[in-house]
């Protein structure tokens, strides 16, 4: 009689505890970002679609989540406590279908989606093709990409894996060190035919140069010297937020630039520039593939990063004939 009367019991609670992992989902992604509209974006869905996933997943847990208020959500404590266990127990949950579906020799399709975040000039340069030959490889996988050149908050913003250029470490985030590129200073003909050119780090401060605005100018213009890197004095004439516009304005005889090897390799060999200090030491800059920690680590990032390694490894394509 008991386990009759247990049995009965177990089949109305299931029936009425009916929610899916979409909701899961989409319940953690509005804890994240604070908003229904932010949350829609991520997921990209409408915001009726997220805001009747929210009430359905309120409705079959039997507690409300979010308090109302004036076009306004505010997470209750119920909704507080829920998303501390639930979010690691998602992530385990999906990355351990995912790793079972992906068999040890790999005959598994990968399936799912990746999220990649990359700077601009790199994404449209070179990364573009490197996830093109990803992608073809693996028809069944999701690709959402953007570039972007400033550092994104890669667990708030649901991004799987960032490729990082120069930046330092970020304890928070697993990472592996694709290559390593160096900047390099430089200027066009025009240029140098009305300025003399640099013989060392310290008469730059007699030139005009192109600043990026997302990294300071002691940063950007450091030489090594005696063992250390020593930040040379210059005067910013243009600041630009992107590699590939601060390469142009160089062309255009507007000033020194110091960019990476990627961005002025295609210039410096046809000649549109001219690389300046050539003796001087500078800064080498990492390429980095960065992700959240968690483990397991599923087998499509696993495999993403494996083929970044192999594409960027055995001599970068910006160094290679075209």
């Amino acid at each position: 009689m008991a386990f009759g009367y247990c049995e009965r019991r177990a089949r109305r609670y299931g029936a009425a505890m009916r929610y899916d992992i979409h909701q899961m989902q989409t319940f953690l992604a509005v804890m994240e970002l604070g908003t229904v509209t932010s949350a829609a974006a991520r997921l990209n869905l409408s915001k009726s679609v997220v805001s009747k996933r929210i009430a359905d997943f309120e409705t079959a847990i039997g507690a409300a989540l979010f308090r109302r208020h004036a076009g306004r959500i505010a997470p209750t404590e119920a909704a507080l406590r829920l998303a501390e266990r639930l979010g690691p127990a998602l992530a385990d949950l999906i990355a351990a279908t995912e790793s079972a579906a992906w068999s040890m020799d790999g005959a598994a399709p990968l399936r799912g989606s990746l999220s990649i975040a990359a700077p601009m000039s790199f994404g449209t340069m070179y990364l573009s093709a490197i996830l093109a030959r990803f992608a073809s490889a693996h028809p069944e996988l999701e690709l959402q990409v953007d570039y972007d050149d400033r550092t994104r908050d890669l667990a708030r913003e649901g991004v799987d894996l960032a490729v990082r250029v120069g930046a330092g470490r970020d304890g928070a985030l697993i990472g592996r060190k694709l290559c390593e590129d160096r900047l390099i200073a430089c200027a066009s003909p025009d240029y140098l035919s009305l300025h003399k050119a640099p013989d060392s780090p310290a008469d730059l401060s007699d030139h005009l140069v192109i600043g990026y605005s997302h990294i300071p100018d002691a940063q950007m213009w450091q030489f090594r010297q005696g063992g250390r890197l020593v930040s040379a004095s210059v005067r910013r004439r243009i600041t630009i937020n992107n590699g590939e516009a601060m390469r142009d304005m160089a062309v255009a005889g507007l000033g020194l630039a110091i960019l990476p090897g990627f961005i002025v390799s295609e210039v410096l060999k046809s000649g549109r520039l001219i690389q300046v200090l050539p003796d001087a030491e500078t800064r080498a800059l990492p390429i980095m593939a960065v992700w959240p920690p968690v483990s397991p680590m599923p087998a499509k990032l696993r495999a993403l990063v494996d083929h970044l390694a192999v594409e960027l490894a055995d001599g970068r394509p910006w160094q290679q004939p075209r």
